[in-house]
């Protein structure tokens, strides 16, 4: 699912949406884990070998259970409320489904019915008929799944981070990306300078699932490992740990200098002996450990050619 915005919304070269909202205003980021619990049941139906159907049931407790949410009075009211979002915004684009550009205004829904006890006035059922580009991103398998503890980050701007490295990260070692790319990917209505703080605090108290989030301030830019690959890689031993701090990983622009810089040398067996080395030397501080490492594979390169 795309991010809303007012205005239309280049995501990539020529490629744009536009959304129109209701007359309550675009969707929320916390409305669109009503259609994430949605289709995550479709994907279900999916893996089973099914035919995904249009309508979905959805028990409105279930949902705010499992999207930690609170089930009182304020939680059903919000729940009218982003369905009135939801199916009221519509939106156009020029992205091709099944072949085929189709420039017009369409909806994420095609309708939906919520069924209210007459007697407590809570809703007890919940059904939403998905559009047809839904439907058709579902078939085609592009959606992402997304880890439950998602719905436990409660800063907008945290979730679309999220989204972001689960859509880049895919099954590569890691995506590095710019600050200032991110924060237009994100669509983040703050200034640089805010948004700039907000990663900062990411990459310091590291909670987003999946993802370990690493910061580097000398070139600006923002590193998302896999979180298992993370621990595996760079777990430092016990020894390690009582001697004090390791070396932070290594920027993937600084692994691609350091190839340029030594080829047809073992990149990886050298950021090894770079490692050990400065264990050796005293652990002596880097102004920019990823230059120093540049620097190391040039003189092993020399060395090693002399």
């Amino acid at each position: 699912m795309q991010h809303w915005t007012k205005d239309k919304n280049h995501l990539n070269k020529d490629r744009w949406i536009e959304f129109r909202p209701s007359i309550k205003g675009l969707p929320t980021i916390y409305d669109k884990d009503l259609i994430i619990y949605a289709i995550s049941n479709l994907i279900a139906a999916l893996d089973e070998g099914q035919e995904p159907p249009k309508e979905v049931e959805i028990d409105p407790y279930a949902f705010f259970i499992f999207t930690e949410r609170g089930t009182g009075g304020r939680a059903y009211d919000a729940l009218r409320d982003s369905l009135d979002r939801l199916d009221g915004t519509r939106f156009r684009t020029n992205i091709t489904i099944n072949g085929t550009i189709i420039d017009q205004w369409q909806g994420l829904l095609d309708k939906s019915a919520l069924k209210t006890n007459e007697v407590t006035g809570k809703p007890e059922v919940l059904r939403i008929t998905l559009s047809d580009m839904v439907l058709n991103m579902i078939k085609q398998r592009d959606v992402l799944t997304l880890n439950r503890d998602y719905f436990r980050l409660k800063k907008p701007i945290e979730r679309r981070i999220y989204e972001l490295a689960r859509k880049h990260v895919g099954q590569q070692n890691g995506w590095g990306v710019n600050l200032e790319t991110l924060h237009i990917k994100s669509g983040s209505r703050a200034v640089i300078r805010e948004f700039r703080r907000a990663v900062k605090h990411l990459s310091e108290h590291n909670h987003l699932p999946d993802y370990h989030v690493y910061f580097e301030k000398e070139t600006d830019k923002v590193f998302f490992y896999p979180r298992e690959e993370f621990q595996k890689a760079y777990k430092p031993s016990k020894q390690e740990e009582a001697e004090g701090e390791t070396l932070p990983p290594l920027s993937f622009w600084a692994i691609e200098k350091g190839k340029a810089a030594a080829p047809d040398m073992d990149i990886y067996a050298l950021e090894a002996d770079w490692r050990a080395l400065w264990k050796k030397t005293g652990k002596k501080p880097f102004e920019n450990h990823n230059a120093a490492f540049i620097g190391y594979c040039k003189s092993a390169y020399k060395k090693a050619n002399s």
